[in-house]
């Protein structure tokens, strides 16, 4: 573990963090900062997607089913990073944005369609199809299944199990088993299921836990101006200490934050788009536009909301780590009922994102084994095995679980920013043929007749 580790300090501190702001920046120039020109649009377009006429995944649900959200991310940033992770964290979510608009209108232009009407997609196939590189799009749904479908589906059980280890005395495996038992019954009843789960979960999980946030940044409004000076004096100094005891590097900050703004976000590894693939909308753009909103929404908001919490209450110096900080920064201010409060909200979020994250897994299974008719067998022993490993997920230190996905994560993006630096001009069509028909008064259709591959030549 320990060249895991050296190899996770190199690439999230520095090296990735400027090939992940690197590219978002390129496509903010590219698309004339549409994070900002085209944010009329998000509302328009979440309500294009609220259902889908017959009956198939809609662009709200694969939203749902996408954001999932993360408490455990930000906690652990702020104890290993500072509190200058969220800096970093904010303008990964800026730029993030417009890489996630990118992945999701990607991820519709070149998905698929199987023999029950479900449609496929993501990375590999907009790498296949657009890109037209197979070994990368190989190598990329390998690593998706290690590391978002077995890694990070690990890390959320530990979490949730964790969660429930703070308010009772009991092992990690008993919840672990529930949860695990419980992400079956979704998982292997098939994406619409699970797109199902999530847009019934994520709206209220996201609205309650937005809520106890808020109390708790107004009753300790007078120390607001005092934590921002803190989080911008902590992401540029050599070193910030945190309760007078804790001292946290630039290196530090940018690691951790970059790092776990992407964990809540999923911007630039391309993870994402195979859930925004499986929707049917009326255009690409439509599915972008709500990718952009799961970023603000994930770590803008939620995160940020997180990280206040944590600070103002004092949380960082207390040694907590992961979801028993929060519960810390919750139970500061609500008592018990904040510690109970943070297994409902945990379990909501993890439990959302672990069947994402399996999904994220059989779309790489999908893809490797597209041509062989056996392909549905083979997704369902993937589902097994994952379950196993999810269940022994519980039990893990938490450090060894975030080295494998910051490991595994890497690749991804190194793969999957690849494709994008090639393939902005499919995404700068898509856009303007959006906005085209916005100017001249119409509802916007993408015309399936239109050969993309061959408009771009």
């Amino acid at each position: 573990m320990s060249f895991i580790t050296e190899f996770n300090n190199i690439m999230w501190g520095g090296v990735l963090a400027v090939i992940l702001l690197g590219t978002g920046l390129l496509y903010t120039v590219t698309l004339k900062v549409p994070q900002i020109r085209c944010a009329k649009h998000i509302l328009g377009s979440l309500k294009s997607t609220l259902k889908s006429d017959d009956g198939s995944v809609s662009g709200f649900a694969a939203l749902c089913a996408a954001v999932g959200g993360q408490v455990v991310g930000v906690a652990s940033a702020l104890v290993a990073g500072g509190p200058g992770a969220m800096l970093w964290m904010w303008i990964t979510a800026v730029f993030g944005m417009v890489l996630s608009f990118s992945e999701a209108s990607l991820g519709q232009l070149f998905h698929e369609k199987d023999k029950d009407g479900n449609f496929y997609g993501g990375a590999p196939y907009y790498m296949t199809k657009g890109l037209g590189c197979r070994p990368l799009a190989i190598a990329y749904a390998v690593t998706t299944i290690f590391a978002i479908g077995v890694c990070i589906a690990m890390l959320q059980n530990n979490s949730i199990a964790a969660s429930v280890m703070g308010v009772a005395d009991i092992p990690a495996w008993v919840p672990g088993i529930f949860v695990t038992i419980l992400a079956a019954v979704i998982v292997l009843g098939g994406v619409k299921r699970i797109t199902d789960a999530a847009s019934l979960i994520v709206p209220f999980m996201a609205v309650a836990y937005l809520a106890i946030t808020i109390i708790i940044v107004v009753t300790h409004i007078a120390e607001v101006p005092a934590m921002f000076a803190t989080i911008f004096k902590s992401a540029f100094t050599v070193e910030a200490a945190a309760g007078g005891a804790v001292g946290y590097t630039i290196k530090e900050a940018v690691r951790n934050g970059v790092a776990r703004g992407l964990f809540s976000n999923d911007a630039g590894n391309g993870c994402a788009a195979a859930m925004h693939a499986s929707a049917k909308v009326q255009h690409p753009a439509n599915q972008g536009f709500s990718a952009m909103f799961g970023t603000f929404l994930t770590t803008i908001v939620i995160c940020t909301c997180t990280g206040f919490a944590i600070l103002l209450t004092g949380g960082i110096s207390t040694g907590q780590d992961g979801v028993n900080l929060v519960q810390f920064a919750f139970s500061d201010m609500l008592g018990v009922f904040g510690s109970y409060f943070v297994v409902l909200i945990t379990f909501l979020f993890c439990f959302t994102t672990l069947i994402a994250d399996m999904f994220y897994g059989e779309v790489g299974i999908r893809y490797l084994f597209k041509e062989n008719a056996s392909v549905n067998s083979t997704v369902r022993i993937y589902q097994v095995i994952v379950l196993i490993l999810v269940l022994v997920g519980a039990v893990l230190p938490l450090p060894v679980l975030w080295d494998l996905v910051d490991f595994g994560v890497a690749f991804l993006v190194f793969f999957n920013v690849y494709a994008l630096f090639r393939m902005r001009k499919y995404v700068q069509y898509v856009l303007n043929d959006y906005l085209r028909q916005i100017g001249e008064g119409k509802q916007p259709v993408w015309d399936d007749t239109v050969d993309i591959k061959k408009k771009m030549q």
